[in-house]
């Protein structure tokens, strides 16, 4: 079961509760004794593969045509 620590407790003790938390426990932070957060270990995401959204991802055939002329005129006005 998990402990309430009130948030003066967390403020002071901030470093032993990670310790608790890396160890495996459940650390709850509340007000008036009622649990508003939960203190967690980061999840690493791991190493980025690349590909790894290849078929996920579809780019349209016109995407590299140029842009329509009413479009362009746009993007190269100048600023006023």
């Amino acid at each position: 079961m998990a402990k309430i620590f009130n948030m003066h407790e967390a403020k002071t003790q901030l470093s032993r509760l990670v310790q608790l938390v890396l160890a495996g426990e459940e650390v709850l932070i509340g007000r008036a004794g009622e649990p508003v957060v939960k203190l967690v270990p980061c999840v690493p995401i791991g190493a980025r593969q690349p590909g790894s959204a290849r078929g996920r991802i579809v780019v349209h055939p016109s995407f590299d045509e140029p842009l329509p002329d009413d479009v362009m005129a746009e993007w190269t006005r100048p600023l006023t």
